[in-house]
């Protein structure tokens, strides 16, 4: 099963916007799911400070500040992901 990683911060629409898409395609398409806050961590927020949110799919970056519901299904189904 593919595992994607959600990185975000807290009072970031576009993060929830992000985790409203991945949930919507979730619903449709089995996945792991792992959330990361990158504010404790100042690595995090160096590496990915203004571009998140950012989702990798199975450690690879996959998208940046906007989450694309058919590409992501469509990424998803390459993975070999059940659907």
């Amino acid at each position: 099963m593919p595992r994607l990683t959600l990185y975000t911060k807290p009072d970031c629409c576009l993060c929830d916007d992000a985790a409203a898409t991945l949930a919507r395609v979730r619903d449709r398409v089995p996945f792991d799911l792992d959330v990361v806050d990158i504010g404790p961590d100042p690595q995090l927020q160096a590496r990915y400070g203004e571009r998140i949110p950012v989702v990798l799919v199975d450690g690879e970056p996959a998208f940046e500040l906007e989450v694309d519901e058919h590409a992501l299904e469509q990424l998803l189904a390459a993975t070999g992901a059940p659907t």
